[in-house]
């Protein structure tokens, strides 16, 4: 793997690490305040509240923050007493919310958006576009609504690439993404 023409393995790891930012599918709930749990995406400055908001309104997150009993101040996660639960998409957007704040020029995405119904998908591609804008971003994800968004998406079957290529070409080559397209697409718009 070679990133900016290096190989990756003679990268100290300290240097690639600050080079990344990864979203899980399940992302790393803090117990600590929102502000917390968003600054912990980047531990190498300390963020301004104007930042933080900045990160937050990006990532989609505002509505939680504005009902949240102390905004940005709020306890997150049961370990409080009087800690605020989130649910699965919401702390998918405080994690979005920390990859707004770090700006590292590699995203790395395991299914991002698997707890967000479609309308919330739609709103979190198009933050998402804005994330990306000029970086580097790999996503993992068996939701062709998203892979379709992709400049190149692979297709990868028993731990090989079998196609490679964008959305429309992909469906031209009618192969597995194409199968699995009008499987999960196609098929659906017809109920």
């Amino acid at each position: 793997i070679m990133i900016d023409g290096k190989d990756l393995k003679d990268l100290p790891i300290s240097n690639l690490r600050g080079h990344l930012t990864v979203l899980f599918q399940q992302p790393f709930h803090y117990n600590a305040t929102v502000r917390e749990n968003v600054a912990y995406g980047d531990l190498q400055h300390q963020p301004t509240d104007k930042e933080i908001d900045d990160a937050i309104e990006a990532a989609g997150a505002a509505g939680t923050l504005a009902r949240l009993p102390e905004g940005r101040e709020t306890f997150l996660g049961k370990s409080f007493e009087m800690g605020t639960e989130l649910s699965v998409g919401e702390w998918q957007r405080i994690a979005l919310a920390r990859a707004f704040l770090r700006r590292a020029p590699i995203l790395l995405l395991d299914e991002p958006t698997s707890a967000l119904d479609p309308w919330a998908e739609s709103n979190w591609l198009t933050r998402f576009r804005r994330l990306a804008h000029r970086r580097t971003a790999v996503i993992i994800t068996h939701r062709l609504t998203t892979a379709m968004h992709a400049d190149v998406i692979y297709v990868v079957q028993e731990g090989r690439v079998v196609e490679s290529g964008a959305h429309e070409e992909l469906l031209v080559l009618d192969g597995l993404y194409a199968e699995s397209w009008e499987r999960q697409i196609v098929k659906q718009e017809t109920r």
